[in-house]
């Protein structure tokens, strides 16, 4: 692998700042081309995957399953390797892009497919590779919308779905006299006002503030539901103030509001998840179908629902004309081969193995997290709370498909980790608010110029 001039000066701070030369991709390992059996006897394929902090017993067991299947398969060994937050999973990336070595295949959140993509660093797929793994149609095909630049350019191969939802205490919002769930921020917030006992050990909301991944996607949805994209070409609007309403509005749930536990500026998202089906909390927000096994064998099992988080922006009574609606972003994990890998038929038999349809539905019952296989998702259909899983799927849009976006995205998330300190004592100054925006911005902008 030969790097440019460019790519060695550039800032390690984005991978997308690198410009790398063709890595020369194409199967190096022993096996069929066109989908046939891999002889992979004395080799191994290394994964790069997500820890999963909610089930992570039952994430070591599908591992050695998985290595047992794909052993009896190739005969090769599968290594695994695990990453923990977005900022790990970057570096992992830099890593191995800079290094020209590392994990076969990475599972990458939908949002950092971009960014890996825009390295050059990994295969975009041919006709050929599609075959050896079942072939597009084998896909649900909104999960395809955030795999490549255009149809014609993908190197994501989605894994699973995640649309993003809130679940709801029906027995709770009943006693508060509510009817329904809330389609508005500012309505939402009402409605948590009134599930609010603090005397009892219940808030209105479970939010987990010191979550990996998940703040910056409120202030995401927020923003664009405003009509503000964040990105518009190669500028970054972080600095615009539907940005800084929404970081109010998340922050103000706990130090305006009080409808959220204190104790979650702490939480990550497995904890507020506890809370929630423990029955201490009206609504659990920004949450998805991976909650399912744990609410079904809870406390309020069969007292629970998920639907649409809100599609207006704060301040908001509907959704703003010509702005986006977004009630999720489209987002899932996503299979990406190195191209500087030497098992790359390997590879394709793994990703074969974990996206054909048995294989799918097995991870949907550990783990909840919807099938991206096409006839296994179908299966599904009328299964307790794919109603609103199903309509938020539907509603969801892409983030910014910009190799700067990893970066813009740990910037937004790096607003809320600053601010812990300042929610901790209920309240988060808005000179700090504003200047951490601001850093923000700079950041944002900065890696937009550099990425191609």
């Amino acid at each position: 692998m030969r790097f440019g001039t460019k790519a060695v000066m550039a800032s390690i701070a984005t991978a997308a700042a690198l410009a790398l030369s063709a890595c020369g991709g194409g199967s190096s390992s022993g096996g069929s081309s066109s989908g046939g059996a891999v002889n992979g006897a004395g080799k191994t394929l290394d994964v790069l995957v997500n820890v999963n902090t909610a089930y992570p017993e039952q994430q070591k067991q599908w591992m050695a399953d998985i290595t047992t299947k794909f052993k009896q398969q190739t005969g090769a060994d599968l290594k695994f390797e695990t990453f923990t937050s977005a900022n790990d999973e970057l570096t992992r990336i830099q890593t191995s892009v800079v290094s020209g070595q590392g994990p076969d295949v990475y599972s990458l959140g939908t949002t950092f497919t971009p960014t890996a993509y825009a390295t050059k660093a990994f295969v975009t797929l041919t006709d050929d590779d599609w075959k050896k793994i079942g072939g597009k149609d084998r896909f649900n095909q909104n999960a395809l919308g955030i795999s490549g630049p255009d149809k014609d350019h993908l190197a994501g191969i989605p894994f699973v779905s995640r649309p993003f939802v809130m679940a709801y205490n029906k027995d709770l919002l009943k006693a508060a006299g509510i009817d329904a769930p809330a389609t508005t921020w500012d309505g939402l917030a009402e409605q948590a006002k009134k599930l609010t006992d603090p005397s009892k050990g219940q808030y209105g909301m479970a939010i987990a503030y010191k979550d990996n991944f998940d703040p910056w996607k409120y202030i995401w949805a927020m923003s664009v539901q405003a009509g503000n994209n964040l990105v518009d070409g190669k500028t970054a609007k972080l600095n615009d103030p539907a940005v800084k309403k929404a970081y109010q509005t998340y922050f103000g749930w706990l130090t305006n509001d009080k409808v959220v536990n204190p104790a979650s500026v702490g939480w990550s998202n497995s904890q507020a998840l506890a809370d929630f089906a423990a029955g201490k909390a009206g609504y659990f927000l920004m949450t998805s179908s991976g909650s399912i096994p744990t609410l079904d064998k809870s406390p309020i099992a069969g007292k629970w629902d998920y639907a649409l988080m809100p599609t207006a922006a704060p301040g908001d009574s509907s959704p703003k004309a010509g702005a986006t609606p977004a009630a999720s972003i489209l987002s899932g994990d996503n299979l990406v081969v190195a191209n500087y890998s030497k098992n790359q038929d390997l590879a394709f038999a793994y990703i074969n193995l974990v996206t054909s349809k048995d294989e799918q539905l097995n991870y949907q019952k550990i783990f909840g997290d919807l099938p991206a296989n096409a006839d296994a998702l179908a299966s599904l259909q009328n299964a307790p709370h794919m109603a609103a899983l199903t309509d938020a799927a539907k509603k969801s849009y892409a983030t910014p498909f910009t190799g700067a976006w990893g970066d813009i995205q740990l910037a937004l998330l790096n607003v809320t980790v600053q601010s812990i300190p300042d929610l901790s004592n209920g309240n988060v100054p808005d000179s700090s608010l504003s200047q951490r925006i601001q850093d923000a911005q700079n950041k944002s902008q900065q890696s937009l110029d550099r990425a191609k």
